[in-house]
């Protein structure tokens, strides 16, 4: 895998919210010191991966971005959103707290976990660049699969102002990024803003300078939301007296024991939550709400640890959230109970949502809608030999069912398009593809230039070995020409770096 410079990537990603250099013990002379006057905030570091476990998380503080591209190497998970508060629960420093989300400083990039290899990255690049917001700013390989980070250029700052209204909008863009990759399997039950593996030079498979706006993050979020004709803001309402906790889809709930759960799926703490949740909501005392979920996690064939329940309670009981989410609530169901899905819902609240036409009929189709439309036409059209598909601008219409100044609209506002023309006069020819397209046709080409590149180079070496006397180096040299891949690149600085490391 290449090697990216780890100062570069962790300050992209951070901005201004760490200092620059260690208050202690740096490595640069404190002559070149140069950090600004922004308020400087803290992110936490994990070791391994093992280190999650019983309720708890062994890690340590990272207030600069030196001791961060220092250690990256040795990292195995971080935040890579930063904190405002932070801290240890123990006298020795070996567990850390302040990771919540009401305590983010800001944000500083969104990132979707891909919890399985049965996409290839060029996949979830297609995935990002057709149906997500864009290309995105860095793809890490983690031991199971793949995680995403469409990085910002500036910080979305998180404050409590409005029951904290810009955490909820943030929120709201993490959710619809994962949805939007859902065809390559994106973990829609992933914390938004939680640990993530750490970028380091084992690990990073793609980087890129693409960064979005904050404002580029709300707008596109929005239109997500229109298609799903669902607001950003809700603002509950009692419908009736009856108790949410009369309700049968809570008692079939309260009453599963097959519950687990794994990567990738809600299980026990959604449960859990979501449960506790719906207490809260109906005005139970905490103690009363203790002892109902205390028996029902007691009577999960696979309980959580005491400590584990406690902390799940009290989450449901600080006061930043308003009930339980639906969404949840029918997955909850749909997976451990049987005939989850004919229960009828009540949270005991009313929303208003905003109801967009059905496309027939609306005179006017939005221009993404035929965006999407040329999208999955090409799509199925490209040919293997190269990116484009050849037509006319009449052809194309026809054949997509749009007028030809609707698509000379989407065409200038398209950010996925793209439009070549060949030769002049009657003799010339129009290309047509997309950004994920053309990538795709670029990275299979590497791979089939790199494929040659390596057979040859094999044959040459082959070559050379066959005349070799067997002496004390040979036997050294086999078991490294045994271990070469990687990209051509990296096959011709093997050697070197092999040398340099013995």
């Amino acid at each position: 895998m290449s090697s990216y410079n780890l100062v570069n990537v962790i300050s992209s990603i951070t901005h201004n919210s760490l200092t620059t250099y260690r208050k202690r013990n740096s490595k640069v002379p404190h002559a070149t010191y140069a950090d600004t006057a922004d308020k400087k905030g803290a992110v936490f570091v994990v070791r391994k991966k093992e280190d999650f476990s019983n309720g708890r998380v062994k890690g340590y503080i990272v207030t600069s971005k030196e001791t961060l591209a220092a250690e990256a190497n040795r990292l195995t998970h971080w935040t890579p959103n930063t904190y405002q508060r932070f801290g240890y629960t123990d006298d020795t420093r070996t567990y850390i707290k302040g990771f919540e989300d009401a305590n983010l400083s800001q944000i500083n990039t969104f990132v979707v976990d891909i919890d399985t290899k049965q996409h290839s990255v060029n996949d979830i690049m297609l995935a990002c660049i057709d149906n997500s917001i864009g290309e995105p700013s860095m793809v890490l390989e983690t031991p199971n699969g793949y995680q995403v980070y469409f990085m910002l250029t500036e910080p979305m700052f998180i404050s409590n102002k409005n029951n904290y209204r810009s955490l909820v909008v943030a929120k709201r863009i993490a959710n619809n990024l994962k949805s939007s990759l859902s065809s390559v399997d994106a973990d829609m039950y992933c914390n938004d803003f939680g640990f993530f593996r750490m970028p380091s030079n084992h690990n990073i498979i793609w980087y890129s300078q693409a960064r979005y706006t904050p404002k580029e993050c709300i707008n596109w979020s929005m239109r997500q939301d229109d298609e799903e004709s669902r607001t950003l803001f809700v603002v509950p309402h009692k419908m009736t007296s009856q108790s949410v906790m009369d309700s049968e889809w809570f008692a079939a709930l309260l009453h599963a024991t097959d519950i687990k759960g794994k990567k990738g799926q809600i299980g026990r703490n959604n449960t859990l939550f979501t449960l506790a949740l719906v207490c809260y909501q109906e005005g139970m005392d905490k103690g009363r709400a203790y002892d109902l979920l205390d028996e029902f996690n007691s009577n999960l064939n696979y309980p959580l640890s005491v400590f584990d329940m406690r902390a799940t309670l009290n989450s449901a009981y600080c006061g930043k959230y308003n009930g339980a989410s639906r969404s949840y609530v029918e997955a909850l169901l749909e997976t451990y109970v049987v005939g989850g899905s004919d229960f009828s819902i009540s949270l005991g609240s009313t929303y208003w949502y905003k109801h967009k036409k059905a496309r027939k009929d609306r005179v006017r189709s939005h221009y993404e809608e035929w965006e999407q439309d040329i999208i999955n036409y090409l799509t199925a059209e490209q040919g293997a030999l190269e990116p484009f598909v050849w037509h006319t601008q009449k052809e194309l219409c026809a054949a997509v069912g749009i007028a030809q100044s609707s698509l000379n609209v989407v065409m200038k506002k398209s950010k996925k398009l793209l439009k070549t023309v060949v030769g002049r006069g009657c003799t010339a020819k129009t290309g047509w593809t997309t950004i994920g397209l053309f990538l795709t046709h670029i990275m299979r080409m590497h791979r089939a230039q790199s494929a040659a590149f390596k057979q040859g180079l094999d044959a040459l070496i082959h070559s050379y070995v066959v005349q070799l006397a067997p002496v004390a180096g040979y036997e050294l040299l086999r078991v490294i020409l045994s271990r070469r891949d990687g990209p051509p690149d990296e096959q011709l600085s093997m050697f070197a770096v092999h040398e340099v490391a013995s």
